[in-house]
């Protein structure tokens, strides 16, 4: 696949750089989100979807050393936008980090 065919990704807050993320953490999540750039649809276990914060919201779950990565992300028509990344701490994912992502999808829309 062509850079020019691949989605490019949009990052509204967050990064994946070592540290804190392991260099394999890293290294996974850059992999991952190459697949989504390229139009890979991902499922369970990697990715899961998150209708509580949008359509076409999206989970990759990362596994690290001694945490549990989480990158939030939308699936664009020319884009894949990247909400949040947070070290998920509870099994479910905190109300305030949904809140905060509805907030910023509903900035970056409008603009």
């Amino acid at each position: 696949m062509t850079d020019q065919s691949r989605k490019p990704l949009v990052w509204l807050k967050g990064e994946v750089k070592t540290p804190p993320f392991s260099t394999n953490a890293r290294i996974e999540a850059g992999f991952l989100l190459r697949k989504l750039q390229e139009r890979e649809i991902l499922s369970m276990p990697v990715s899961r979807p998150m209708p509580s914060i949008s359509p076409s919201c999206h989970e990759l779950r990362i596994n690290d050393q001694d945490k549990t990565w989480r990158i939030i992300y939308r699936i664009d028509e020319d884009a894949i936008v990247i909400i949040e990344v947070f070290n998920k701490t509870t099994n479910e994912t905190p109300k305030k980090i949904i809140k905060i992502c509805q907030k910023r999808l509903k900035q970056y829309d409008s603009i």
